[in-house]
């Protein structure tokens, strides 16, 4: 999954001493010192994380995550085929990127787009052989980038508290 967050500023410089003051009990609508560091270091591991898998992908002549993403959907789905909106859904990418990322996915040849049946007017889009085969090429730099950036840094276990303890917050 891939999407842009911009950690707001001004968060960070919000007043957390009252929450750390032993004179003070903290509110349930302020986070504690610990989760406001959590969020900081959640953001900032995300940024950090989605730039130097970016940088592999254009160092490797790649496209963009963000095709891999929406060729991720399509190669997994039932007859290789979404309607736009799953497509959003699943990648969480807003829906006037999507419909410009879908364009230059077609217009590559990585996609294309059909009729939907049943009302004539809503389209599905499909995954093309040479979509496939994008993403299986993209996969091999993406795959040696994740192992790279997170594999090399944690175990096996740590990578699974780790995963456990982010799919609560999903």
């Amino acid at each position: 999954m891939h999407m842009h967050i911009n950690p707001v500023a001004n968060f960070v410089k919000m007043d957390v001493t009252a929450s750390m003051s032993n004179k003070t009990v903290p509110s349930p609508a302020v986070p504690s010192a610990s989760v406001t560091r959590a969020w900081i270091q959640l953001m900032r591991a995300q940024h950090s994380l989605l730039s130097a898998i970016e940088r592999d992908l254009r160092s490797a002549h790649q496209p963009p995550l963000g095709w891999y993403d929406v060729l991720w959907e399509l190669d997994r789905a039932p007859d290789g085929r979404l309607r736009p909106y799953e497509i959003e859904e699943r990648t969480l990418l807003a829906q006037y990127n999507l419909s410009r990322l879908i364009d230059r996915l077609e217009k590559e040849g990585l996609v294309m787009r059909e009729s939907f049946d049943q009302d004539g007017r809503g389209r599905w889009v499909v995954i093309t052989e040479k979509g496939r085969a994008a993403r299986a090429g993209m996969w091999e730099v993406y795959a040696k980038s994740i192992q790279a950036h997170i594999g090399a840094k944690l175990d096996d276990a740590e990578a699974a508290t780790l995963a456990e303890l982010l799919s609560r917050l999903a």
